[in-house]
């Protein structure tokens, strides 16, 4: 008997078997009753306040709050709580988890290509995804009859939900005079002196932040190059400017 205790083995087995035993008198003689007689608190209401707010609240209150998930949420705006598990008023034990979820603010969407198709294929595609048709514009172009041909947001631009897409749709060729110059990567006010030296006028700008480009560099336009326009018609443009530098948290997001 002396020679089994001996062995590596059986000392391994022997330590475990006691560790076990060790545990479980802990559990049952100090953790249990610790648990079962802690006092338990009311859950505060932490939903529509923000996150930080949101935390130091429930911490304050002695539980442990766990950021759960950031779903988006059109009705609370980003960053604010939207549902919290266990919920308000609810009896726990202090020091427990409480699940927070975060707003991720209104979903947007991004806007398809709809060069290429037609009014009625664009208009069902836009409503399918939450977007609206907007202004039809007929315009000359050397594009086939009545296909789209521009689009006012290039293909992934982010929109919220509900908001309109105006689309540019061939009428043919041969019903303007002045064809459409070549806009861009020249600048703004390069770009109003060509249009003018050919009569045409410069129509709604739309400015976009970039990080790349200077600003008011011309990104886009509408419609494009090559289409051809009568005396007085205008051309919208997508022009950058200098982009917002990025706060801490979405620093930390990258």
């Amino acid at each position: 008997m002396k020679k089994i205790l001996q062995k590596p083995l059986t000392k391994k087995i022997l330590i475990i078997f006691t560790g076990l035993i060790l545990l479980v008198l802990l559990l049952d003689n100090l953790i249990l009753p610790w648990y079962v007689n802690s006092p338990e608190k009311v859950v505060p209401s932490v939903v529509g306040k923000f996150e930080s707010e949101a935390i130091e609240i429930l911490e304050n209150a002695g539980f442990q709050p766990i950021v759960s998930d950031t779903p988006f949420d059109e009705k609370f705006p980003k960053g604010a709580v939207i549902l919290q598990k266990p919920s308000a008023g609810k009896e726990v034990k202090e020091g427990r988890r409480v699940y927070i979820f975060i707003s991720g603010g209104e979903p947007v969407i991004n806007v398809p290509r709809l060069i290429g198709r037609s009014v009625r294929d664009a208009k069902l595609t836009l409503e399918r995804l939450g977007l609206k048709l907007g202004t039809v514009n007929d315009l000359p172009s050397n594009q086939p009859k009545d296909m789209i041909f521009d689009q006012q947001y290039a293909e992934g631009t982010p929109l919220k939900r509900g908001q309109t897409v105006n689309v540019s749709v061939s009428l043919g060729d041969g019903l303007g005079e002045i064809e459409v110059p070549d806009l861009i990567g020249k600048s703004l006010s390069d770009a109003q002196r060509i249009l003018a030296e050919l009569e045409l006028r410069v129509g709604k700008i739309n400015y976009q932040h970039s990080f790349s480009l200077l600003p008011n560099t011309i990104l886009d336009q509408y419609p494009s190059k090559g289409n051809r326009l009568n005396s007085g018609d205008r051309v919208d443009l997508f022009v950058t400017k200098a982009a917002e530098p990025l706060q801490d948290d979405q620093l930390r997001e990258e």
